[in-house]
């Protein structure tokens, strides 16, 4: 029968607003105790935002850890006393000006709980409407509506690599796959 592993304690090695390292003692399933690091992050809210037309609200954006350009959807850090959707819908109008309309959940992820406790909350919103330019300038280069069609292709073409981003886009399309 398998079994879990045991913690036997945890303290700081480095922390800041943005990411804590910890190290932990661990006792692992065959008896093995080790000195293992993990990385504590703010939880995330995507936004997957459609229209009546088939296409996606995404944003054109350089990301400068891996000095890399992509799509992106919405995004960002659940803050204190805000729920995922509310975050998902803060983040939707502060990156890209459009409000969103009533947040459905989509999926939940955990993107690499081998290293990290960050959990990604993802959300759907079929209405939305223009409220002006973005307040968070710094978020992105274009903000653009993407045919569902188009989306394929350009992860082929790895103009979508965000986790993040994937996770949200492959399940709305195999949802609409599956219609």
């Amino acid at each position: 029968m398998p079994t879990r592993w045991k913690v036997h304690g945890e303290r700081p090695v480095y922390e800041n607003r943005w990411v804590d390292v910890w190290s932990a003692d661990v006792e692992q399933p065959d008896g093995q105790r080790v000195d293992y690091q993990d990385v504590k992050l703010r939880n995330l809210a995507v936004a997957v935002v459609l229209n009546d037309r088939r296409e996606v609200l995404m944003m054109w954006r350089h990301r400068f850890v891996t000095d890399s350009w992509g799509w992106e959807l919405p995004m960002g850090l659940i803050e204190a006393g805000e729920t995922p959707a509310e975050a998902a819908a803060r983040e939707t109008l502060e990156e890209t000006g459009w409000r969103p309309g009533p947040m459905t959940p989509l999926l939940y992820s955990e993107p690499a709980n081998g290293i990290t406790d960050s959990r990604h909350h993802l959300f759907r919103a079929d209405q939305t409407a223009y409220i002006g330019p973005p307040t968070e300038r710094n978020e992105s280069d274009r903000i653009e509506w993407i045919p569902l069609t188009d989306v394929r292709p350009m992860i082929d073409r790895r103009e979508i690599v965000s986790g993040a981003t994937l996770v949200g886009l492959l399940y709305v399309l195999m949802t609409e796959c599956l219609r």
